[in-house]
């Protein structure tokens, strides 16, 4: 079992290297190691060497080792998840770093026994025709720092379960907890099979040019994904790329506010606004709109904000110093716009840390900047709205499509009114739970290719037919 101290230890660089910077406090934790185009090319042919030996293990065995990755960050968990809080912020509670590696267990697992049985297509006088599915071969994986190790982990675990090697960059943010994922999960897998090399944009660059990968995985912005698109598209590797979103949530005239206020909030707050697939802009029927606010209102006060590593705390400090002013500048904007502060603003912006105070914006119209730019922090406008018909065309303005919500006490209204958003995911009266086993990506500007589940698994595998 790895202790905090010693899981630090084992993945930072004895000398040089990046600073990484506690967001609550602003000291340094320690220095990730730098690497380069030399390292990516060792890794490359690492990897290329290690997979068909991997892949020859069959379904059964690879799916063994998963599990057995997954008990070794069960027994490290805690180690783990202080790593999470100390590095991106997200708090040990709630839903915070202990549910994040509570989180790599379990995709690790879903992984490992989600089935992907051969299907026979065609039985008839004319021959017999079977599609399966195979490795790909070499995939390269770039994630963000808002949820580092559980993303990585939607991105490893079923590119290995497929019997893939895989080349990861993780954000220069917070590349230690990635690192110390792999360091518990190498503990188990054949090496080579697995490499994690942190650094810069420049070697996330030199990934999705490089011809050896037959796969790209990416979790970050729209504008990131469309130059990996780009740069890979001279050897035409297949992509996923789960990309920015906007989420749009809408509350019907027949919802009750206090009872869907907790779930709204953290939809909304979950990881302080730090989540691709967290709500973002919230429209109300004017009926309930007052009710609603307050009833946010209240959660709010009742949700303590500090330093990660402190047990009381729900909410932590936005990641980066950029992310802050990114999240200040847009509810300035709408105080300067006639915006109704209802909780929050006002900032210590002199004080240790990035924290931006839970944050409800009323009194916007539906074209305001924090409505229709991803605030990605945790500033929530909520518009009013009188035709429903107005609400979902506001809602589909939007060259995103990530995920959406729609809250009533009629659920049958709610999923027909859920059918005319363009997302990938809409949910009803709940907004942002994933499953292991449900398919999730977005549409329009958020990317496109699905994770999760079989269809994960085939994302990350070639299919093919046998005629006889």
């Amino acid at each position: 079992m790895e202790t905090y101290e010693s899981l630090l230890a084992a993945v930072t660089a004895a000398e040089g290297g990046r600073p990484v910077v506690d967001p609550a406090t602003d000291e340094v934790l320690g220095h990730a190691p730098e690497r380069g185009t030399a390292d990516l090319e060792r890794a490359v042919a690492a990897a290329r060497a290690a997979q068909p030996d991997w892949e020859s293990l069959g379904h059964r065995e690879r799916s063994r080792l998963l599990n057995a990755a997954a008990d070794a960050v069960d027994r490290s968990a805690e180690a783990l998840a202080h790593l999470v809080s100390r590095e991106q912020g997200k708090p040990l509670n709630g839903p915070g770093s202990r549910f994040e590696a509570g989180g790599v267990s379990a995709w690790l697992r879903a992984a490992a026994a989600t089935p992907l049985d051969p299907v026979q297509v065609l039985d008839d006088e004319s021959g017999q025709a079977t599609l399966g599915y195979r490795a790909v071969g070499l995939v390269g994986a770039i994630g963000p720092w808002n949820w580092p190790a559980l993303v990585a982990t939607w991105q490893l675990a079923p590119a290995l379960r497929m019997g893939n090697a895989v080349v990861m960059k993780p954000s220069e943010h917070t590349p230690l907890s990635v690192l110390a994922l792999a360091a518990i999960v190498d503990q188990v897998l054949p090496e080579g099979v697995l490499t994690v090399l942190p650094g810069g944009g420049d070697l996330g660059a030199a990934m999705t040019a490089h011809p050896a990968f037959d796969k790209l995985m990416f979790t970050g912005s729209t504008r990131t994904g469309k130059a990996i698109a780009a740069s890979s598209a001279g050897h035409l590797p297949r992509l996923t790329l789960e990309l920015g979103g906007n989420d749009p949530g809408i509350v019907l005239p027949d919802a009750d506010p206090a009872a869907i206020a907790a779930d709204l909030f953290w939809g909304a707050f979950i990881n302080t606004g730090q989540t691709c697939a967290a709500l973002k802009r919230l429209y109300v029927h004017e009926s309930l709109h007052d009710d609603v606010a307050d009833a946010l209102a209240d959660v709010a006060a009742q949700t303590p904000m500090g330093p990660g590593t402190d047990e009381k705390s729900m909410l932590g400090p936005l990641t980066t110093g950029g992310q802050f002013r990114i999240v200040d500048g847009l509810v300035e904007q709408a105080k300067a716009a006639g915006g109704r502060l209802v909780t929050g603003g006002g900032p210590d912006r002199d004080g240790a840390g990035n924290f931006y105070p839970t944050t409800l914006v009323t009194g916007l119209d539906a074209g305001a900047p924090l409505v229709v730019e991803e605030q990605f922090g945790p500033a929530l406008p909520i518009v009013a709205y009188s035709d429903l018909d107005e609400a979902v065309a506001h809602a589909n303005a939007l060259d995103v499509g990530l995920g959406a919500s729609v809250w009533s006490s009629d659920v049958e209204r709610a999923k027909q009114v859920a059918s005319r958003i363009e997302a990938g995911t809409v949910w009803v009266n709940k907004h942002g739970t994933l499953h292991p086993m449900v398919p999730f990506g977005g549409v329009k500007g958020s990317g496109y290719g699905l994770e999760f589940g079989a269809e994960g698994l085939k994302s990350v595998a070639v299919p093919q037919v046998i005629v006889t």
